[in-house]
């Protein structure tokens, strides 16, 4: 079994400016649990206000468990404390429509994107 990364200081997520290559999207985020065997992982991400990532799919499943604000995805709006789970291979969209969203990224596996 591999060490698991897990950083439990307090983070201010703002200091990790993320610019997505395949959007320009600018987003902060920073890796909170990262297992080198399973490749999972578990990220604190700030998707700013008018900030959705577009149609995707990936070959893992995902969660996102929302810290702050209302996360829009194509499931519906999710508000703090809820929880959505994006099953393998399915096709989304998430991020903040009218406000800033904080979530924590969740992934059962190696993370990819593939963008629709």
């Amino acid at each position: 079994m591999s060490d698991i990364v897990f950083k439990s200081e307090e983070i201010n997520v703002r200091e990790h400016k993320h610019v997505s290559k395949n959007t320009g999207n600018v987003m902060y985020e920073q890796y909170l649990l990262n297992d080198e065997d399973t490749k999972m992982m578990i990220k604190q991400i700030l998707y700013p206000k008018g900030t959705i990532t577009p149609w995707h799919t990936h070959d893992c499943a995902h969660g996102m468990y929302v810290l702050e604000g209302v996360l829009h995805t194509n499931l519906g709006d999710f508000d703090k404390g809820s929880f959505v789970w994006f099953k393998e291979g399915s096709k989304a969209f998430h991020g903040g429509k009218d406000e800033d969203v904080e979530v924590l990224f969740i992934t059962n596996k190696e993370f990819n994107i593939y963008y629709l």
